[in-house]
């Protein structure tokens, strides 16, 4: 399974989440403001300032250029611990951004 396809399945089961793809971006987003973005194998999300920290102490993980509270994250390899982590950190931004 895709970084793209894991995206898809997440928003599929979330509440008013719209999906905008321009540009080779793909940017998942709530009342217009992206929350997750994927373009060329990185995936990236608003994850709030204490995850953001969090998540930056993991692999494959670095600043985004979109902002303090988002990250970039970039696997490797997608095993099941990059699919993991990568599904967790959509779902922590669509939480936070709802709020």
């Amino acid at each position: 399974m895709s970084l793209a396809e894991l995206f898809d399945a997440a928003a599929a089961s979330l509440d008013a989440v719209d999906r905008r793809e321009a540009d080779r971006v793909v940017e998942f987003l709530i009342e217009g403001r992206p929350f997750a973005a994927l373009a060329d194998g990185t995936a990236e999300f608003r994850l709030g300032p204490q995850v953001a920290r969090a998540a930056l102490g993991t692999p494959d993980a670095a600043r985004s250029p979109r902002g303090p509270d988002w990250v970039a994250f970039r696997p490797l390899e997608l095993d099941r611990f990059a699919s993991d982590r990568a599904t967790a950190w959509f779902l922590s931004a669509w939480r936070y951004s709802r709020s």
